[in-house]
């Protein structure tokens, strides 16, 4: 395998049409680095929103350009497009491959970031140079010269992010309305205890929360969560199925995953975790604790069912089932609620349970005035029994 550095500004052939992009970086739970692609005509415009090509888009029609989900190892994140510019149609020319930062730091906060197009036994290596505020930056144009692939380093970009990327390859950003104003809730700061009746409050986003359901050992315990889109659609990420409903572990390539079953085995406190990254089409995630007669049941109070939701940056909200009893045939408790707001995630503490015996998932749903609400024992019956 060859390799060769391509600075910034530089180009270069590429001895194949099709091959793929990969972008690497420290990762940090503080920075949002995502990848975009835009198919660009000869004037360096797309033909519309069809041409981009990201995480709601994976993929053109005709298979020019291809996205995939972001992987983590060993401390780093990489990012990959894969291409195959003999399938670009008529009016397009070159595919930009763009890159933005939505945690707030901008690339100037990006550390180790690189990029390398894999084609064949052939690797072109692209290095950046410093960056100072810009959030959104395009690193490599892939295009046709004369039926020849090429390829050229840029590197530059917009301190708006993806506006300044959609303006310059001319896609018709809509002006967002101003969002209204934040409720009276409290901001978190450090950790804060809710209980039942206590109000809301608010979390800040960052690039990705976490809600964990912990437990002390003795029993079995399995979360999953039930995810209201804004299009009044439910997902239930789970790693079991119910009647009706397959076993989902990873909702829109990792906006809400399941981190796996965590076992009877052991000592010590149990915890299963869900990651969460809340974009636009999600209204609501509901976490759920389940315990089912198979597993061996228990009371949410005896062995103290706690949730704790953590954005990773300062804030943390404990929810505690402190008013659970001790019934053993009680299976289902939803501790609380996270509203994906304009002004932030909000936390509602409900500490819902089911009905005795009842081994039915709750429901979410939109009431007529436009709140989110969690109805116990409406949803289909769990596979495990």
């Amino acid at each position: 395998m060859t390799t060769t550095v391509l600075p910034p500004g530089g180009n270069s052939a590429l001895s194949a049409l099709a091959g793929a992009v990969f972008v690497f970086h420290d990762d940090d739970p503080a920075l949002d680095v995502n990848l975009t692609a835009f198919l660009l005509d000869e004037t360096g415009k797309t033909l519309g929103d069809s041409g981009l090509v990201y995480y709601n888009q994976p993929s053109t029609p005709a298979g020019e350009a291809t996205w995939e989900q972001s992987t983590r190892d060993a401390g780093g994140r990489a990012h990959r497009l894969n291409f195959d510019l003999s399938r670009l149609g008529p009016g397009l020319a070159k595919i930009a491959v763009t890159l933005t930062e939505d945690g707030g730091k901008g690339f100037a906060g990006v550390k180790n970031l690189r990029a390398e197009i894999r084609v064949g036994a052939e690797t072109l290596s692209l290095t950046p140079g410093a960056f100072t505020n810009e959030k959104g930056i395009v690193v490599a144009e892939l295009y046709l010269n004369k039926g020849a692939a090429k390829v050229r380093s840029v590197w530059k970009g917009f301190d708006s992010g993806l506006d300044g990327l959609c303006r310059n390859f001319g896609v018709e950003v809509v002006e967002e309305p101003a969002p209204p104003p934040a409720p009276n809730f409290q901001k978190v700061t450090g950790v804060v205890n809710l209980t039942k009746n206590s109000s809301p409050v608010i979390l800040e986003k960052t690039a990705e929360i976490t809600a964990s359901i912990s437990w002390e050992s003795g029993t079995d315990y399995d979360v999953y969560a039930l995810v209201l889109l804004n299009d009044g659609r439910q997902i239930d990420v789970a790693t079991f199925g119910a009647d009706g409903v397959l076993p989902q572990m990873n909702y829109d390539n990792g906006s809400v995953v399941h981190t796996g079953d965590v076992g009877r085995g052991g000592g010590g406190r149990k915890t299963e975790i869900l990651k969460i990254r809340l974009n636009p089409k999600i209204c609501a995630v509901v976490p759920v604790a389940y315990s089912a007669r198979s597993n061996g049941t228990g009371s949410f109070y005896r062995y103290k069912v706690t949730m704790t939701i953590d954005n990773h940056q300062g804030a943390t909200v404990v929810i505690p089932a402190e008013n659970a009893n001790q019934d053993n045939k009680i299976y289902t408790c939803v501790p609380g609620m996270i509203l994906n707001e304009a002004h932030g995630a909000v936390i509602v503490p409900l500490e819902f349970y089911s009905k005795p015996k009842s081994e039915r998932r709750p429901r979410v749903r939109k009431s007529q005035d436009g709140r989110v609400e969690v109805v116990m024992d409406e949803g289909p019956t769990n596979n495990y029994k």
